[in-house]
């Protein structure tokens, strides 16, 4: 872990009191060092000079295997907090256990001085998978025989060619890595059954590689034992080990992988902070005729997650008890005292019990961002960790991320939680809350602050809840009493209320915002944020827990359900029978509008018009779409701009998801 001092690390850009100041946390440029902030950096360049990151780029005559750094030999490493595709592996057969007679890496690591010696072994029993973790540019793949040693009939290794083997390769995610037993990869590149040379090179065409798979086969070699007596080959496969040496894999390409990840160390900030937009500076460049270029429409972005905390570990530790049952331990104790349970030894005294997230003081990964000056709606807190990709979209284009840096701002109150439940139910016998999809639902929302004697306070708050709501009232006390609001704003995806008075640690009222609302999908969370209108810090996130005695659910999500099965898409209504698009302002556009129901994500949504004998004469694209109210216009023309000859239309809403399609058709009439 890394420790800043939160003061040296940021830039103040405000001159006032220091409550009141907005500040950076900055990563690289004249912030932090890359090189020194990284737990994972894997075939990354950083550039010292320009004080910035990129992916590395390899030449033909570059073997890639060695750049990589940090091999496991299992098909699942036990290290704690391992995450696919961020350490490269190389596994042998099902990749269970590790062969305490010999050391995978030294296949990778540049050298045919090291090897593993050959040993006896059934055909087809030996294979090996490498997982490079990215995927990179390739284009060739082979392997090599020691330079040195003897066979135990005194025949040069260098000389022990394979006799007969076949390589199979996957560009990126393939089902079969994860499946016990021999599987070949998405495509072969080699099946030979009678190969003579120590060293073997495979071409194919340049492509992006993350998984290869090696088997060594029979070959006709093998084959001329099968004519001796069994008695004879069970005696000499006892103690010959099988031909076929390899000391070295090896993999060629050019290029830059498809993508890099930077994953920082856990950083602390010194003391607690809001957090606000996050923001960087990324060059799109290309390699040349071996030259950095800037290019401005180079194929390659940066995409951004993060993750902040109260402390320095995101992670729970567990023991097993003497009744079997977990309970916490220290993360020293877990790595020093005690023990990893056996493939299905249950769980007992001194053994290692499952690990944890400590969702109540660390925030799960945001959503990945590709564009810089977002919100990403950060908890507060004290840490902050953050994974970085670089992608490329060709084999010669990156991004350069030359800087990276982050909003934070002073706390308003050491916690503001909240909790929320139907207005009808306030504690719903099964902790949590329900209603049906569609319906209009009076919610009462409790909100409680915590404070210490420095935070200042706040006066306004904002609800999210995904879609436009209404409020009815404002409750403030203890008891609570109705009071008036000195604004209430709604939003198009939820309400800003502006409290009458300011809460503060001396003034410190409990708050209840009672709004009625829809859901769209089965589970939705509302989130929200406080802030000082009069300050100019940042907002500071309303967190789910405990708010009070009156609610129960201690939750701010709610689940959508029904007794039937709910049309995906419902409501659809449009502003006029007929569309006159005349530029006299009467019916010039059609107004369509309708709701989605139970849209995990965003899906493509198309308007699609046909003429009466079932000609199609217009689509228009409407991009992503999500479960909640919609609101599109048509203006009577197709997707090329012509507008459409008067008659009578069938106008074809259409949602493309990947299972099943949407849609609903409703008539409409163009004149002019």
């Amino acid at each position: 872990m890394v420790r800043l001092i939160l003061a040296a690390a940021i830039c103040l850009l405000a001159a006032s009191a220091t409550e009141a100041q907005v500040a950076f946390w900055k990563l690289g440029g004249s912030g932090l060092k890359w090189s020194e902030s990284d737990t994972t950096g894997e075939l990354i360049d950083f550039d010292e000079q320009a004080k910035a990151i990129r992916p590395r780029y390899f030449t033909p005559e570059q073997d890639i295997l060695p750049f990589l750094k940090d091999w496991s030999e299992l098909r699942v490493p036990r290290e704690l907090g391992f995450v696919d595709g961020l350490r490269p592996r190389l596994w042998t057969a099902d990749g269970v256990g590790i062969n305490s007679t010999s050391d995978n890496t030294r296949y990778v690591d540049g050298d045919r001085t090291t090897y593993n010696s050959s040993v006896s072994s059934d055909f087809g029993a030996d294979w090996f998978t490498v997982d490079l973790g990215v995927p990179v540019p390739a284009e060739r793949f082979g392997f090599l025989t020691p330079s040195t040693g003897y066979r135990a009939d005194g025949a040069p290794l260098s000389e022990d060619f394979v006799p007969a083997f076949e390589v199979s390769i996957s560009p990126d995610t393939d089902p079969v890595v994860q499946q016990n037993g021999y599987f070949r990869l998405q495509t072969l590149i080699a099946e030979v059954r009678d190969n003579f040379a120590p060293e073997v090179h495979i071409e194919f065409p340049r492509q992006y590689v993350r998984y290869i798979r090696y088997r060594r086969t029979e070959s006709i070699i093998d084959a001329s034992f099968g004519a001796l007596d069994p008695s004879v080959v069970a005696e000499f496969n006892r103690g010959v080990a099988a031909r076929g040496s390899i000391a070295e894999f090896v993999l060629y390409g050019q290029g830059v992988p498809r993508r890099v990840i930077y994953l920082s160390k856990i950083l602390d900030l010194g003391r607690e902070v809001n957090f606000g937009r996050l923001f960087w500076n990324a060059t799109p460049m290309r390699w040349s005729e071996g030259e950095l270029v800037e290019v401005p429409q180079a194929q390659a972005r940066a995409v951004v997650e993060t993750r902040t905390g109260r402390d320095g570990d995101p992670n729970v530790y567990h023991e097993f008890t003497e009744k079997g049952k977990e309970r916490v331990v220290s993360r020293e104790r877990y790595e020093k005292d005690l023990q990893p349970p056996a493939d299905g030894q249950p769980g007992k005294p001194g053994l290692r019990a499952p690990v944890g997230y400590d969702a109540e003081n660390w925030s799960f990964w945001s959503s990945p961002t590709t564009l810089p000056g977002q919100s990403l709606g950060l908890q507060s807190g004290s840490h902050l960790q953050l994974t970085l990709t670089l992608e490329s979209g060709a084999f010669a284009d990156f991004v350069r991320l030359d800087s990276l840096w982050i909003e934070v701002a002073p706390l308003l109150a050491r916690r503001v939680v909240g909790e929320l439940a139907r207005l009808d139910d306030l504690q719903p016998a099964r902790g949590f809350t329900e209603v049906e999809l569609g319906e209009t639902v009076d919610f009462a929302c409790d909100l409680r602050a915590e404070f210490t004697a420095a935070e200042p306070g706040f006066d306004a708050l904002r609800l999210r809840t995904g879609h436009a709501s209404v409020f009815e009232r404002l409750e403030l006390g203890q008891p609570l009493v109705q009071v008036e609001p000195a604004q209430v704003i709604p939003e198009a995806e939820g309400l800003v209320i502006v409290l009458p008075e300011k809460i503060t640690r001396t003034r410190n009222l409990p708050i209840r915002v009672v709004f009625s609302s829809r859901l769209f999908a089965f589970a939705s969370t509302f989130g929200g944020e406080v802030w000082d209108r009069a300050a100019q810090g940042l907002p500071q996130p309303i967190e789910a827990g405990d708010a009070g005695e009156a609610i129960n659910t201690g939750s701010l999500r709610v689940l959508g359900g029904s007794g039937q099965r709910a049309p995906v898409l419902q409501e659809l209504e449009f502003s006029a029978p007929v569309l006159t698009p005349n530029g006299d302002g009467i019916n010039d556009q059609l107004q369509i509008s309708y709701s989605l129901f139970r849209l995990p994500e965003r899906i493509p949504a198309e308007l699609v018009v046909y003429a009466l004998d079932g000609r199609r004469v217009a689509s228009i694209v409407l991009g992503l779409q999500e479960a909640g109210p919609q609101r599109i216009a048509w203006d009577g023309r197709d997707e090329t701009g012509r507008p459409l000859a008067p008659g009578l239309y069938l106008v074809e809403l259409v949602l493309r998801a990947e299972s099943a399609a949407f849609r609903q058709l409703r008539p409409v009439g163009v004149a002019y």
